[in-house]
Parts: structure tokens; C-alpha cells; sequence
């Protein structure tokens, strides 16, 4: 078969084009890392800033590309010591240079070829040879740009020629091309304009093809809008017939890449802007497009200025310029608002695209082609404001920050998932598009072709066939699909069929070409959905505009209606390591660890951001939690009786208090409400802590909005309670820090109990509750505001069984410390006392071995705290069992069964694990486990168990004979009012009865023999008082007649007939018509 001199199937156009535009990327890639290190001053060759070589380079510089080593060796004898080592470090440099050196002969070899061939371009026909062929021209401009922006290239370069002369004789054989053509490419643009003279009639033909797809790209909001572009809804009756173009390819094309083409490309074959009117109106367009453009990464190129610069010394040029002026001023007035005003449209629309798919996935194979569409469009756009808002001239600051970016990136991030999440759908449905429509139209197409030479006809054939043999069955069994041969096949069958003398033309088959086109998107979209996200949407370039990303990301989280896109900062970074290239495998890890930390570092504020905003959340709903508690209510009732009586008490200029449901009016959302009521726990410095009902009622409403987090992310939060509440009732957290439970034992201990035993609390059965008495030192606290029966059910709701166990044990630590020292004054007069335990019927004896004691008061005054104590943790108990009957109660009533149904007879040990059991429900118990495990621990080693015994009998024997002295003192009288006495001893009836049972349990001694003998002694010695007649003796008489039933009744071990074979009832009877006699004289 045969062709002209150059075939085109020997030229392997398409094969050539494919290789260099992916060795010019990685060029590209090497040379920005060279021009970054060297503008680095702890990255630059160390040899360009060593003093000792500054002349050397100096005289290289000013020479070069000459090489002059003889007549110099005063200046170049410092390189002669380090030649070695300067051309191992920059041999990575040089070779660099050469290699873009080469990479510009065979662009140029390739060039030539082109317009030898008389290729044929058209972008909506043979898309990608001219596409390809566009990108090489902008690919090449590129690179000469950038390394003539290597300020050190002529240090490098001459620094290892010289280098490389020192050690073997002679320049390298490279350098002479590579100086001539550093020399050369000074100003690579003009350079470029004389070298592309002879190419200019292909690169016009191949961009004056772009005036129906640029201007089309390049509309405004407003005319998007009219057209309903992307949107899935506005034709109802079409949503599902694909979306169809005679120039597929084109549609999701880049716009920024379409700038650069015709920008750089008129710049080089600037004559056709004289001649042809669809070149200057694509190059006007441009022009006011843009007032930069992106050359690589963050490297960028202002148009107007250079564009001015080379057209200003050319001959007839005055208009062009002029054109360019009047464009410059048209992009910096309207250029901004147009971009923003694009922005604004592709938010709502993306959005409802994102929107519309999410709920029928199904979409994605009909409309695949908005979704790249869409994907592009806002691509070009985030990036046009990357760039543009430091490198534009602004009118309208305003325009070029954009608050809102983070919804666009999100979106485009939701649809990037769409992709692929559904990907498999999209196969299914393109595969039978394939192999159902597309191989039976090319057929068609093939058939009716009326020149069809055999190697075309034969490429044809196989694209028939292999779309003929696809089935679904294959996406199904889940088989990977390769079409990248095919695609290589179409570009090559485009370069066969667009030089000048083909056999079959492309540009007299239009149809075929358009055809092919959109068979090739078909078959990207089931074998190269994620290259296709890369065309589309890849945003790597923010790997290098990093603080304007950071600024992006602290904007968002700023603006409240923003920050719930902040997820698609971190998502972003996943794009970083898409810009990387083979050629450069060096910045892979830098880049790597950039995306890394970035995407660490936005996670961090992110959450900082949300627990932030949970705790205001908290803060405010605890704040209204307290509003609503019975203590506020009191200044409302007050006003209202007031305004009943007409009383004014209010103070001018009283600020009115907020009426209930002022919460509930719509707010600012831009005004953040910092709540001033925190959860404040316990300061140790003034002894102030919250109520437990207060705190109970925040960590509720904290509980109710973090309850409500979980319809919005996955977190389970009844385990967080969990973790965390129960932590709280141990004595420390998992971080070793104070908890709850640690901080209200410790006040109730330290605080509340303290001020009971120095007299200015007592504890009032009658209110179940502890309560202040006046004293000239007012306490800080109301103390029946903390043990009230409420107070005590909150505090065992926050602490739990765990937390009330540990208060209970710390209070019996302390009632041992007591017993300890009471032993001790037993010890102290164990011989009297041992006299008198026999002796208690003999009265004269009494009072004289009663003189001989000592520490009566000490005695009374340790028993009384002792029953402070335990009347405290009797009402802890009460209320834990109503908080557990409340939760658990059929568990409780099993407990209290179990423990009401023990036979008399039962083992102790046994008793007393029932009795724990009981105990840790808050239920009483005869003998208090808790008691019994802490007088336990008190056993002297050199003491023995009888004598132990002996010291327990005497305990109760020294309190029996030391109750009359009670009599005496004036704070002793009986309350009826509050049912005990303002002093506590009433306190000692349970401190009695629990130190006998306990210490007996211990002992293993009959706990109703020794109360039985407590009851003669004491009654014995009560009886001696009724005889007295000194009235400072007998003041409050009575009501210490009134200790002995208290005993007896809180005593599960005596009876009322046991107290009255000791104590005559009549005198308690007399007892209590005397106190309340007195309490209503004194009342009176």
C-alpha cells in the first residue's frame, strides 16, 4: 500500500505526543523543585552562598557560556580544591538542564514533523491529537518560562563545566548547546515567536477550532442560569435520556487549560490576530477572563504585561496593544464579579445536582456527562480565585474572598463520592450503551464510508468488536475493563486520518470523529472513573497555596452556616499526592507528609471546633435547666404579692428580669452566646460547692444535647455517659484526678459535719435534715439547702451506689478515729470504771467513783459526733434507697426480703454479707457492715481479745454514768418542734446502739446483754439526778429523761418493757409534759 514520503504511521504522531507531554509534566515538575530550593536558602546548593567561592561564581557568571581557565587562577584556585564534590551535588542540577534541553529537540523534531504532514486540527473532531498536540506547544512554552526563572542557572551550569574541566581536561560535551541555549531563551516568549514563524499555521488552525467550544465555556452566571445548566429537574420528561454532545470531550474540557492555549498560542503565531477576526475575538476573550495565569503550581504569569512588552517593539502593533490595554482594564473592573457571580450558580447547582443523586443513584448513568461538567466547571473556578486573589490588581477586594468556598469544595467532594460509591452502576449502564447503541451506530457508520483503507478499516473493526463482545454479565462477575489500548487505537487512527493526502480524511468524516469521541467517553466512564475525577476535579494545587488554604479553613469555621462544609478541607488533602510525577520521585514524601499534617492539623480544629460548640450548647441548656429550679421562683411570687399590696420594693433602675420563653425567639446566628453559669464544682479556697440538685439538673441538661448528637454522627453516647458518669463515683479519675464523689465527701466531711461538731449546725429529725443555728459568725451556707431530703436523693442520683459506699466508708474512718480515742480515755480510767460497772446499785458508792473519772465531757462530746455522723449517713442511705427503689425496685424489694427473713439464727458471717448487701441498696441493718469493717481494723496487736472485749463493756459503762452531767447544760433542752436537742445529743441514741452492735458483732458478744446492762446504768444514774436539788444541776432534766426512750426506740435490741423494769414511764411521761410545757411558755 502506497502512502507519501512521510507516512504517518512511521511517524507515530500519536505515540510521540503521548510520551512528551508526560516527560514535559515531569520536567516541569523537576525544574519547580530546582527554582524552589535555590529561592531556599537552607535548601540552596551550598556552593552558590560559600564566601570562599563568591568571586569564582561571579567570574562564571560574567562570562558565560564562555570558559576561560588559564588566565585566572587567582579566582578559580578555591574551585580547584572542591571540584569533586561540586560535581557530585549539582550533577542532579546539570543533568536537569540537559535533559530539558533534549526534551526541546525533540519537541521541536516532532514540530516540524507535524507541518510536514499538514495535519488537519479541529478540537470538536480529532479532539485528541489537537488536544494533545496544544498541550505540548503550552507544555514546552511552560518550561522555558520557568527555567529562565532559575536565577541561579548559569551559577550551576558553569559552576560543574568548570568542575567538570578541572578534572578531565575538557567541557562537558553538552555544555555548548546547553549555555547557547540558557543564552538564547533570556526572554523565552521572544525567542519562541521567531522559532514558531513556520508553525503557525498549524497552531491557528488547531486554536481558531476552539471558537464554538470557548465562548460556549465562557459565559456569564446569568446565561448559565437562563439555560438551566447541570440541573437534572428543570426537563422532568428527560431525566433520563442521556445526556448527549456532538463534543463530548469538550464539554467537561478545562477552561484555565483552553486560556492557556489561546493566550500562549496567539502570543506565538501573533500574525494570524492581524488577519483572521476568530482569532481576535478568542484572544480578547481571554484576555479579559484573567489577569493571570496558573504556568505551574504556584508559579504564575501575568498576561497583560507581557503580552504588552512583546508586542511593543513590533512594527504596526499599536492596536494589539491597545487591544490588550483596553482588555486589561475590562478584566480588573468586571473580571472578579463575573468569576464570583459563577461561583454563587455553581453552589445551588452542584448542591441540587449532589442532592438529586444522592436519592437516585440510578442518574449517574444517563447524566454522568453534569457530573464531569460539573465537577470542571467549578474546578476551573476555585482555582481561577487561588490565583488571582494574590496576583490580582483589585478594584473589589470583595470579590477574590470568597466565605463560602468550602460549600463548593464540599459538593464537589460529594459528588466526587457518587462516583465512586455508584461506579459499578455507571458500568453496568455504559457497557450496554456500548455494546447496545454505539457498536451498531459505528457499524453503520464504517459501512457506509466510501474510501476505507485496509490498516483504518482493520482499527475500525476491532473497535466494533470489542464493544460488540462486552455484557453485563462481566460488571456483575466483577471483571476489570482495560479500553486503554482502544483509546491509543482512536488516537492513532486520528493522526493516520488528519495529514494532508490520507486516504480516508478526518475532516471530510466529521460524523465518524464526533462518533468516536463520545464512544471513547463511554467506555472511560466503566474503566477510568477515577482518572476521570483527576481530570476533573483535581484540586492538588492547594498543596502549594498553603496559607491561603489555612486562611480558607479558619474563614469557614468562622461563619457559622459555613463550618458544617469544613469537612471538605481534610478531604482536599487527599488530593495533594495526585500532582506528584515518576520523574520526581524525590517530593513524593514531602509532599506526602504535607497532605499528612494538613489534614491532622484541620481534624484538630475541627474538633476543637465541635466540643467547643457542644460546651456552649451544655452551658446554654444548663443555664435554662437552672432558670427553671423552685429558688427562682420566689422573686416572682414576691412581685406579684407586692403588686397585690401595692408595695413598692423594686430599685429604680432594676434591670427587668427576662419572662419565660425569651429563649425561644429566633437569635443571630452570627452571635455566639457565651453562657456565664458553668458547672463550677468545688472551691477549696472559699468552701463553696453546687447543690447537688443543681449539679444534678446540668449534667441532665448535658446529657439531653449530647443525647441529640447522635442523630447527627456516630457516636455512642450512652457509653460515653457510662465511661464517664461512672467513673465519677470512684475516688479518682482514670487521669488520677478528683471526681465528684471525692469533692462532695469531702465537703460534707470537712465543711458541713465540721460546723456541726463546733455548734453552729444541729441535725432536726423532725425535717430529716441538718440546719443552721444562729451564731454571731454566719456560715457561708445554708446548711438545709445541702442535706434535705431532695439534696441527699440528687446526691446519690450523681454519685451512685459505688459513690455512696465511698462517702460511707469515709465517714466511718472517721467515727473509728473516734472510737480509737475513746478507748483511750476508757484505758484512762478502766479501774473506776471496772468499780462502778458492779456498783451501779449502790448510790453513795456511785457518786464517789464518779468524782474519780476523768474526760466526762471528752466522752459525751466524741459520742455525740459519732451520732452526727451516723445520722447523716442514715439520711444518705434513705435516700439512696428511694433513688435505687425509684430505678431497680423489684431488685430492691428481693434485697429487703432477703434481709427481713434471716433466721436469729443464722451465722454471723453469713448475717453480715447480707447485712452488705442490704447496706449497699441503703437499707438499715441491725448491726452496720460499714461500722463493723472499721472498728475492725482497730485491733491492737498487743492487747488481747479479752481485754478488747473488756474495753468495749467499760465504753458503754463510762457513757451510761456520764449522761446526767448533760442535765447541767444549758443547750441540752428537748425541741419538740424540731424533735431533738439544739446541741445533738439526741444524736447519742443512734451513736449507742450502732458503736454496741458493732463493737459486740466484733467481740462476739451478746449485743442485748450489754445494752440491757448500758440501760440499768443509765437509768440508774438518771434516777440519782431526780433526787438533786442544786438547779444549775438539774436545769434540763427532762430532757435528758427523754435519751432513754430515744435509745430504746431506735434500739432493734431493747423494748419499752425492758426501760420500764429500770425506768419508771411515769417520769417520761412527766418528762415530755414538762419540755412541751416549756416550749410553749417559751413560745408564748
Amino acid at each position: 500500500m502506497s502512502r507519501a514520503v512521510l507516512q504517518p504511521s512511521q511517524q507515530k504522531l500519536a505515540e510521540k505526543l503521548t510520551i512528551l507531554n508526560d516527560r514535559g509534566v515531569g520536567m516541569l515538575t523537576r525544574l519547580y523543585n530546582i527554582k524552589k530550593a535555590c529561592g531556599d536558602p537552607k535548601a540552596k546548593p551550598s556552593y552558590l552562598i560559600d564566601k570562599n567561592l563568591e568571586s569564582a561564581v561571579k567570574f562564571i557568571v560574567r562570562k558565560f557560556p564562555a570558559v576561560e581557565t588559564r588566565n585566572n587562577n587567582q579566582q578559580l584556585a578555591q574551585l580547584q580544591k572542591e571540584k569533586s564534590e561540586i560535581l557530585k551535588n549539582l550533577a542532579l542540577y546539570y543533568f536537569t538542564f540537559v535533559d530539558v534541553m533534549e526534551f526541546k529537540d525533540h519537541v521541536c523534531e516532532l514540530l516540524n514533523t507535524i507541518d510536514a504532514c499538514q495535519v488537519f486540527f479541529d478540537i470538536t473532531v480529532n479532539f485528541d491529537l489537537t488536544k494533545n498536540y496544544l498541550d505540548l506547544i503550552i507544555t514546552y512554552t511552560t518550561l522555558m518560562i520557568l527555567l529562565s526563572r532559575i536565577e541561579e542557572r548559569k551559577a550551576i551550569i558553569g559552576l560543574y563545566n568548570y568542575a567538570h574541566e578541572m578534572t578531565h581536561g575538557a567541557s562537558d560535551r553538552e555544555y555548548p548547546r546547553l549555555g547557547q541555549m540558557i543564552v538564547d531563551y533570556e526572554n523565552p516568549l521572544k525567542k519562541m515567536m521567531e522559532e514558531f514563524v513556520p508553525h503557525s499555521k498549524s497552531l491557528s488552525d488547531a486554536l481558531i477550532s476552539l471558537q464554538m467550544v470557548y465562548p460556549r465555556r465562557n459565559l456569564s452566571a446569568d446565561q448559565w442560569r437562563n439555560a438551566q445548566l447541570l440541573s437534572l429537574i428543570s426537563a422532568p420528561s428527560t431525566m433520563l435520556n442521556p445526556a448527549q454532545s456532538d463534543t463530548m470531550p469538550c464539554e467537561y474540557l478545562s477552561l484555565d487549560a483552553m486560556e492557556k492555549w489561546i493566550i500562549f498560542g496567539f502570543i506565538l503565531c501573533h500574525g494570524i490576530l492581524n488577519s483572521d477576526a476568530t482569532a481576535l475575538n478568542l484572544w480578547k476573550l481571554a484576555l479579559q477572563s484573567s489577569s493571570c495565569l496558573a504556568l505551574f503550581r504556584d508559579e504564575v504569569f501575568h498576561i497583560h504585561k507581557a503580552a504588552e512588552d512583546l508586542f511593543v517593539n513590533i512594527r504596526g502593533y499599536n492596536k494589539r496593544i491597545n487591544d490588550i490595554r483596553e482588555c486589561k482594564e475590562a478584566a480588573v473592573s468586571h473580571a472578579g464579579s463575573m468569576h464570583r457571580e459563577r461561583r454563587k450558580f455553581l453552589r445551588s447547582a452542584l448542591k441540587e445536582l449532589a442532592t438529586v443523586l444522592s436519592d437516585q443513584p440510578g442518574l449517574l448513568g444517563p447524566k454522568a456527562l453534569f457530573v464531569f461538567m460539573a465537577l470542571s466547571f467549578a474546578r476551573d473556578e476555585i482555582i481561577w480565585l487561588l490565583r488571582h486573589a494574590d496576583n490580582m490588581p483589585k478594584k473589589s477586594a470583595d470579590d477574590f474572598i470568597d466565605k463560602h468556598i468550602a460549600e463548593l469544595i464540599f459538593y464537589m467532594e460529594e459528588l466526587r463520592a457518587h462516583v465512586r460509591k455508584y461506579g459499578p452502576v455507571m458500568q453496568r449502564y455504559y457497557v450496554q450503551y456500548l455494546s447496545g447503541f454505539d457498536a451498531v451506530v459505528l457499524n453503520e457508520l464504517v459501512q457506509n464510508l466510501s474510501v476505507c483503507p485496509e490498516d483504518e478499516s482493520i482499527i475500525m473493526s476491532s473497535f466494533v468488536n470489542t464493544m460488540t463482545s462486552l455484557s453485563v454479565k462481566q460488571v456483575e462477575d466483577g471483571e476489570v475493563f482495560d479500553f486503554r489500548g482502544m483509546r491509543l487505537d482512536w488516537f492513532r487512527l486520528q493522526a493516520y486520518t488528519s495529514v494532508s493526502k490520507a486516504s480516508l480524511g478526518l475532516a471530510d468524516h466529521r460524523e465518524l470523529g464526533k462518533m468516536m469521541n463520545t464512544i471513547i467517553f463511554h467506555t472511560k466512564m466503566v474503566d477510568s472513573l477515577v482518572e476521570m475525577l483527576v481530570e476533573t476535579s483535581d484540586l492538588s494545587i492547594f498543596c502549594f497555596y498553603s496559607r491561603a488554604f489555612e486562611k480558607m479553613f479558619q474563614q469557614c469555621l468562622e461563619l457559622p452556616s459555613q463550618s458544617r462544609y469544613s469537612i471538605a478541607f481534610p478531604l482536599l488533602c487527599t488530593h495533594f499526592m495526585s500532582c506528584t510525577h515518576e520523574l520526581c520521585p524525590e517530593e513524593r514524601h514531602h509532599i506526602g507528609d504535607r497532605s499528612l499534617s494538613l489534614c491532622n492539623m484541620f481534624l484538630d480544629e475541627m474538633a476543637k471546633q465541635a466540643r467547643n460548640l457542644i460546651t456552649d450548647i451544655c452551658t446554654e441548656q444548663c443555664t435554662l435547666s437552672d432558670q427553671l429550679l423552685p429558688k427562682h421562683c420566689a422573686k416572682t411570687i414576691s412581685q406579684a404579692v407586692n403588686k397585690k399590696s401595692k408595695k413598692q420594693t423594686g430599685k429604680k433602675g432594676e434591670p427587668e428580669r427576662e419572662k419565660p420563653g425569651v429563649e425561644s425567639m429566633r437569635k443571630n446566628r452570627l452571635v455566639v452566646t457565651k453562657s456565664i453559669v458553668g458547672m463550677t464544682m468545688y472551691n477549696q479556697a472559699t468552701q463553696e460547692i453546687a447543690k447537688p440538685s443543681e449539679l444534678l439538673t446540668s449534667v441532665r441538661a448535658y446529657m439531653t444535647v449530647l443525647q441529640s448528637i447522635e442523630n447527627y454522627v456516630q457516636i455512642d453516647i450512652t457509653r460515653v455517659f457510662n465511661n464517664v458518669l461512672l467513673q465519677q463515683t470512684q475516688h479518682l479519675d482514670s487521669h488520677g484526678e478528683p471526681t465528684i464523689t471525692s469533692l462532695y465527701t469531702n465537703w460534707y466531711l470537712e465543711t458541713l459535719l465540721r460546723q456541726v461538731s463546733n455548734g453552729h449546725i444541729a441535725y432536726f429529725p423532725a425535717m430529716k435534715a441538718f440546719v443552721n443555728l444562729p451564731t454571731e459568725n454566719e456560715l457561708t451556707f445554708n446548711a438545709e439547702e445541702y442535706s434535705d431530703i431532695s439534696e441527699m436523693r440528687a446526691l446519690s442520683e450523681l454519685l451512685g451506689p459505688y459513690g455512696m459506699k465511698f462517702l460511707s466508708e469515709s465517714l466511718m474512718w472517721h467515727i473509728s478515729s473516734q472510737v480509737a480515742e475513746l478507748k483511750k480515755l476508757v484505758v484512762e480510767n478502766v479501774e473506776v470504771l471496772t468499780q462502778m460497772r458492779t456498783s451501779f446499785d449502790k448510790p453513795d458508792q456511785m457518786a464517789a467513783l464518779f468524782k474519780r473519772l476523768s474526760s466526762v465531757d471528752s466522752v459525751l462530746k466524741r459520742m455525740t459526733i459519732i451520732g452526727v455522723i451516723l445520722s447523716f449517713r442514715s439520711l444518705a442511705q434513705e435516700a439512696l434507697r428511694d433513688v435505687l427503689s425509684y430505678h431497680i425496685p423489684f431488685l430492691v424489694s428481693s434485697i429487703e426480703d432477703f434481709k427481713d427473713h434471716i433466721p436469729r439464727e443464722t451465722d454471723m458471717k453469713v448475717a453480715m454479707n447480707v447485712y452488705e448487701l442490704s447496706s449497699a441498696a441503703g437499707l438499715p441493718c441491725e448491726i452496720d457492715p460499714a461500722l463493723v469493717v472499721a472498728l475492725s481494723s482497730q485491733k491492737s496487736e498487743n492487747i488481747s481479745p479479752e481485754e478488747e472485749y473488756k474495753i468495749a463493756c467499760l465504753l458503754m459503762v463510762f457513757v451510761a454514768v456520764s449522761l446526767p452531767t448533760l442535765a447541767s447544760n444549758v443547750m441540752s433542752q428537748y425541741s419538740p418542734a424540731i424533735e431533738g436537742h439544739c446541741n445533738n445529743i439526741h444524736c447519742l441514741a443512734k451513736a449507742i446502739n450502732q458503736i454496741a452492735a458493732a463493737l459486740f458483732t466484733i467481740h462476739k458478744g451478746s449485743i442485748e446483754d450489754r445494752l440491757k446492762e448500758f440501760l440499768a446504768l443509765a437509768s440508774s444514774s438518771l434516777l440519782k439526778i431526780g433526787q438533786e436539788t442544786d438547779k444549775t444541776t438539774t436545769r434540763n432534766r427532762e430532757s435528758v429523761y427523754l435519751l432513754l426512750d430515744m435509745i430504746v426506740q431506735e434500739s432493734p435490741f431493747l423494748t419499752m418493757d425492758l426501760l420500764e423494769s429500770c425506768f419508771p414511764y411515769v417520769l417520761l411521761r412527766n418528762a415530755y409534759h414538762a419540755v412541751y410545757k416549756q416550749s410553749v411558755t417559751c413560745s408564748a
